[in-house]
């Protein structure tokens, strides 16, 4: 195991943020099932990219990675994956488990997908059975909890499905199964949300070509047996990422300029911009709107504001709001105890470790900043890589040094953070625990 020792620091300079996970497991997946031959360039490096690879690897896509380029070529299986001749694994990844979950559903013949200990115990994956099941599909959670281990039989075949969608991955995961599938399929999701990322396969669908009808985020129709070409696409920045060099700058009163920041692209982190304009921030745009400089301020002020569009930031801005004045309240984010970690619960006890005044709330935090942050040597990273990167930001401006443990798990999104905040001046180092 490996740990992040931080210390209070300055920072200036000017770095590129990694590209868009989101975006990178999606184009991957599409491509594997796309007709033809694709290019992916300048996707993310990191261990959700790979499971997603070796699972679409597994039901027939042949793919060639070439790391130096950053590069994969796809040649994809037209529509009609294959049964997998072993367990597929989506490691750490939620999205892959429910992804690859509903293609498998195509495949007449059982495949099984499991993953980690946290998605095989803190990812339900109960709207993703209920879906595959009332669309035809055999779906059997190995254990009994609705996780995963997942034991799926299809074929699927168009007709309906009704699921809850308070997490979006399964909504995604059926939207694009459906493609597939022989016949119409309508899907009706009760309590939308998460609605930037469904915005976000959708937009994959305009690019492609895909047909759909939608009723706002509440019924979709998807014609079948779709078919689509092999494409070339370059992944954007990753606006969950932006987050943590941009709150870095915002605690310490810093000016850093941020590049590969694409604000046309449709992720929906690109949000928590506007809500640090309203604490504060003071941000600048090139005319191309490809980089963002963040100006020093002398004060942040606490706001409301709902938090569920961009769900990932909920721990960064936690952190942003435990240097602000007055109180901070977050609402809107219940599915965050279903993340990685229970990240309400672990953002809220890490920085109280430092002092923060800082509670857990039905749906979401409340925070009273301007409390003298010390840091500790005893932070738990809790295996997520936004609680570890947080509560690095978070020791900037605190007093003392601390420690994160578990700070491997960072290479799940933002495999260079730590080298790109050594460029900013930041004083942290990777250790490996005795």
């Amino acid at each position: 195991m490996k740990k992040l020792q931080v210390k209070p620091s300055q920072l200036q300079g000017r770095i590129e943020i990694p590209s868009s996970k989101s975006h990178t497991l999606r184009a991957i997946l599409f491509a594997a099932l796309a007709d033809g031959k694709s290019c992916i360039e300048s996707f993310l490096l990191s261990p959700d990219a790979y499971a997603m690879i070796a699972a679409c690897r597994a039901f027939g896509a042949e793919i060639s990675l070439t790391e130096a380029e950053n590069r994969l070529d796809i040649t994809g299986v037209s529509g009609q994956p294959k049964q997998p001749d072993n367990i597929l694994d989506a490691g750490n990844s939620g999205q892959v488990l429910r992804f690859v979950g509903a293609i498998l559903g195509l495949i007449p013949g059982y495949s099984v997908m499991t993953g980690d200990h946290s998605v095989r115990f803190n990812r339900p994956a109960q709207p993703l059975i209920e879906g595959l099941k009332q669309l035809g599909a055999e779906c059997v959670a190995m254990k009994g909890d609705n996780h995963a281990p997942l034991i799926i039989r299809g074929p699927l075949q168009g007709n309906y499905a009704r699921i809850d969608g308070q997490d979006s991955q399964p909504v995604s995961a059926l939207l694009i199964a459906s493609v597939f599938i022989a016949g119409e399929t309508e899907i009706i999701v009760d309590q939308p949300g998460e609605l930037p990322w469904v915005d976000l396969t959708l937009s994959w669908f305009d690019r492609l070509g895909l047909a759909y009808q939608r009723e706002g985020y509440t019924r979709f129709v998807i014609p079948g047996v779709q078919k689509m070409t092999g494409f070339n696409y370059r992944v954007p920045g990753d606006f969950s990422s932006l987050a943590y060099p941009v709150a870095a700058a915002l605690v310490t009163q810093s000016t850093v300029t941020i590049d590969n920041v694409d604000l046309a692209d449709a992720q929906g982190d690109k949000k928590l911009l506007d809500v640090l304009v309203k604490m504060g921030a003071n941000f600048e745009y090139d005319a191309n709107g490809k980089s963002l400089q963040v100006l020093a301020v002398e004060k942040l002020q606490g706001v409301s504001f709902d938090i569920n569009e961009f769900i990932d930031a909920v721990t960064i801005m936690a952190v942003v709001a435990c240097y602000a004045e007055g109180q901070t309240i977050i609402s809107g984010a219940s599915i965050a105890r279903q993340k990685e970690s229970n990240r309400l619960a672990a953002i809220t006890a890490e920085l109280q470790k430092l002092g923060a005044d800082i509670k857990e709330t039905a749906d979401g935090l409340s925070i009273v900043g301007g409390q003298k942050l010390v840091n500790q040597k005893n932070l738990q990273g809790y295996h997520d890589h936004r609680i570890v990167m947080s509560m690095a930001i978070a020791a900037l401006a605190a007093t003392g040094e601390c420690e994160i443990a578990g700070s491997e798990c960072v290479a799940k999104s933002y495999p260079s953070f730590v080298e790109q905040m050594q460029a900013l001046g930041v004083d942290m180092r990777e250790l490996t625990c005795a």
